[in-house]
């Protein structure tokens, strides 16, 4: 019976938490308080396995490169379905109506589209250097390039997208 009233409470909590705030107009996605700080953890994650496949590229450990960007490619994966379904589009929403932002929001969608299309073709003409270490040479010059177009990118979507992503009441 303890446990019973607990659960109850619990989600009676976590009903009241998801009804304060206000759906984006059109659309059933709401605020998310920990949206941001969960985004941002991805980017973490994003930024250690890319140093850790540095790491093991550096010492030629090729197996494990391929392990590392395979491990890469789900995170990716999984960031950008959050971001696309849970930020772009309430912020889309939210700023239907100011052109300025609705247009900063849309061009940064589709930068993010363009980067995530180079990143996962070059996680797809990588993804055998485990097997096939003449990949190596090209290696480093692509995977500085994906590391220096991500660093920039995740840098750019914390100070200025993430700003805008605020609860509408």
């Amino acid at each position: 019976m303890f446990f019973r009233k607990e659960k109850q409470a619990e989600e009676t909590q976590s009903q009241d938490k998801e009804q304060e705030y206000s759906a984006a107009p059109g659309t059933d996605i709401r605020f998310d308080p920990s949206l941001i700080a969960g985004l941002k953890g991805d980017h973490q994650t994003l930024l250690s396995l890319y140093r850790e496949t540095k790491s093991a590229f550096d010492a030629k450990r090729y197996k494990a490169v391929s392990e590392k960007l395979d491990k890469f490619r789900s995170a990716l994966q999984a960031h950008l379905l959050t971001e696309n379904i849970r930020l772009y589009i309430y912020l889309s929403h939210m700023f239907k109506t100011d052109e300025t932002n609705f247009e900063l929001i849309r061009g940064f969608r589709r930068e993010m589209d363009d980067i995530a299309k180079t990143a996962l073709n070059f996680l797809r003409k990588y993804e055998a250097i485990g097997v096939d270490p003449e990949l190596a040479p090209s290696f480093e010059k692509d995977f500085d390039i994906i590391g220096q177009v991500l660093g920039t990118r995740i840098q750019k979507e914390e100070s200025v997208l993430y700003p805008l992503y605020v609860a509408q009441y």
